[in-house]
């Protein structure tokens, strides 16, 4: 006789998700990127000012000039030499920040996890993390995620009112120089000011510079300048923004020796070393891209002013910032929130924007607004539309 049996599978305790990660959401503007997508695979023509990036046309220079044999194993962890000595360079060069490539510079997979590993070496479980707003939306998930606290600095807190926002438990604050998304530049009066509370209240200052290049008037001061010795900041940067690369994930970490070395051991554990054929092609190339890229970056800020004039004849008002390839535009008049304002115009007009909820509680009233991907004639038509619903509100009420 032939026995069967079923086997019944009751779920229990153990197959439960992770607390820390249930509790985060999903990243808001990549939520509303994938929407984009899938409306174009079914044929829609949107009108796409959601996405964090500007597309530059890069040559693809000849990958046979490097050791590609090299590029299919493992490279040094903290970043190939070569690529540090480029990075280093470019700061003094640039930004007349004079960064050690041996013991200062690590390069890891995209400015996320640079971000990521920089709070895990220094920021313990409880301590808090403070974050200027409008901030980046994965800065605060970033923060949970480490078992931390993030608190909020209002958009339109004076830079000499910050000490009333640290508390015995502040352990770092996050600044993101030039703004994402408001292209806000802080001055280098205001980032010596905070260095220096940062550094009476034993903080460290975290300075995002992913939008360094987006500057024509020369008003880009680095973090990488405040100390010498980087004893209490932290600065981070990428390939994605000001070289156009966002999908190649290499990003880099500035800091000193003893923040180096911690997040170095990080990015052994979970990284191993960023992708090493990208690294060579990086180092071998890595002038002359910035020789396409950046004329471009010119043309892209020379656009700004343009959609600003654009912006102002529609009586769109916006915060002021003029770096980056974004606008924070006010919404103050829609009835409902800004989710919903973003959901409206990407249903019933094809047009994509990010709602300003993702960017801290104190710019719920506000829309990101790209304009990195599209023409100034479809900007033009988008922002008519935004006009339109916002003048329809005022009617109704």
């Amino acid at each position: 006789m032939q026995m069967c049996s079923e086997k019944k599978y009751i779920q229990t305790e153990t197959n439960r998700l992770s607390e820390r990660v249930e509790q985060i959401p999903e990243a808001l503007s990549i939520e509303i990127n994938q929407l984009v997508y899938d409306l174009k695979r079914k044929g829609r023509d949107i009108i796409t000012l959601s996405l964090g990036e500007a597309f530059f046309d890069i040559p693809v220079f000849d990958f046979g000039s490097i050791d590609f044999n090299k590029g299919y194993h493992y490279s040094d962890s903290q970043g190939i030499p070569e690529l540090r000595n480029k990075i280093a360079k470019y700061y003094r060069e640039h930004y007349q920040a004079e960064v050690d490539a041996k013991k200062e510079v690590l390069i890891t997979a995209g400015s996320k996890i640079a971000i990521y590993m920089a709070m895990l070496a220094t920021v313990n479980q409880r301590d808090e993390v403070l974050i200027h707003e409008p901030a980046w939306l994965s800065y605060q998930e970033q923060v949970k995620l480490i078992g931390a606290t993030a608190h909020f600095i209002p958009y339109f807190a004076d830079v000499g009112d910050f000490h009333q926002y640290i508390s015995p438990k502040t352990r770092m604050l996050i600044l993101n120089n030039p703004n994402n998304p408001s292209g806000r530049i802080y001055k280098r009066e205001e980032l010596e000011a905070i260095y220096k509370l940062c550094v009476q209240n034993n903080i460290y200052l975290l300075i995002d510079e992913a939008y360094s290049d987006f500057i024509l008037d020369g008003s880009f001061f680095s973090g990488g300048r405040l100390d010498s010795e980087k004893n209490n900041v932290i600065v981070v940067n990428s390939l994605s923004k000001n070289m156009g690369m966002s999908g190649w994930r290499v990003g880099y970490l500035i800091s000193n020796e003893k923040v180096i070395k911690a997040v170095l051991k990080l990015n052994q554990h979970l990284i191993t070393c960023a992708p090493t054929v990208l690294l060579y092609y990086m180092e071998k190339y890595f002038d002359l891209i910035i020789s396409h890229t950046l004329p471009q970056v010119h043309d892209i800020v020379l656009k700004k002013q343009s959609v600003k004039k654009i912006l102002k004849n529609y009586k769109i008002l916006h915060l002021e910032g003029g770096a980056t390839f974004y606008f924070f535009l006010s919404i103050e008049n829609y009835s409902g929130n800004s989710t919903d304002f973003a959901m409206e115009l990407l249903k019933n007009h094809d047009i994509s924007v990010v709602p300003g909820s993702a960017y801290g509680a104190s710019t719920e009233r506000f829309i990101r607004f790209s304009i990195g991907t599209e023409s100034l004639e479809r900007i033009e038509h988008a922002i008519k539309i935004i006009s339109i619903m916002l003048k329809k509100q005022i009617i109704e009420n």
